[in-house]
């Protein structure tokens, strides 16, 4: 009988073959989250494979249709993707759900935790392994030079001067880099991560009110993607 390792394995395996060939395609997928807030368009990194093909499976499966966003912490983050979050009564305590697997760390400098970033939850394990679902998007804030420099002794690696720029100026959570692995950016609806980080909270960080969630992943032309949300791919 095959374990949950072997069948996550065999998974990444025939989506990594998939991501291979898609590098050398002129198409990309695009994951929509329709919550209750509004509509939220990402993008997912060829530098975090294994997260990647994991990600679109999941969509795919529709495994998080209906999840709720359960833990939103303003000026940082919203986190979603915990399974027991389905058709969760307010006084459940959510968070430690999962799906049976982890996902290998896959650390790239070029990817930070800039806003509307997408990053992979994880426990406290020593090899920083990912939860195989759940996932947060970065709402952070933007940074002064004197914070900013704080905030990047406590990462563990060093920031580029364009990614230093970038948290000055649309912002993120800086200290996290290096140490959460980042899979993929919103390209459109930023704004909706700002109405859910405002949402009234209770002493869990859990919105008051529920905010569900819907996903979809679609193929398109990255001249396309480019075009349609500013995104630019690296030639």
């Amino acid at each position: 009988m095959k374990t949950k390792n072997s069948i996550l394995l065999a998974v990444i395996c025939l989506f990594s073959l998939q991501v291979d060939a898609q590098k050398k395609s002129k198409k990309d997928e695009v994951v929509t989250i329709i919550t209750s807030m509004g509509t939220m368009k990402l993008i997912l990194f060829d530098e975090a494979p294994k997260h990647k093909a994991n990600f679109i499976k999941l969509v795919q499966d529709k495994f998080y249709n209906d999840l709720l966003f359960h833990r939103v912490i303003d000026d940082f983050m919203i986190q979603g993707g915990d399974p027991n979050s389905r058709n969760a009564k307010p006084d459940d305590i959510l968070g430690k759900g999962d799906n049976g697997y982890k996902v290998p760390a896959e650390f790239s400098p070029k990817l930070f935790h800039q806003k509307g970033a997408l990053a992979a939850a994880r426990d406290n394990n020593p090899a920083k392994e990912s939860s195989g679902c759940q996932f947060y998007i970065v709402q952070g804030r933007k940074w002064g030079k004197l914070d900013l420099e704080k905030q990047a002794a406590r990462a563990t690696r060093k920031l580029t001067d364009d990614q230093k720029k970038v948290y000055e100026t649309i912002g993120g959570t800086p200290h996290l880099d290096g140490a959460y692995t980042v899979f993929g950016q919103v390209i459109d609806g930023m704004e909706v991560i700002d109405k859910i980080g405002a949402v009234e909270k209770d002493e869990r960080d859990r919105p008051e009110k529920d905010v569900s969630m819907k996903m979809s992943v679609k193929k398109m032309k990255k001249k396309k993607i480019t075009k349609k949300y500013g995104w630019k791919y690296e030639a």
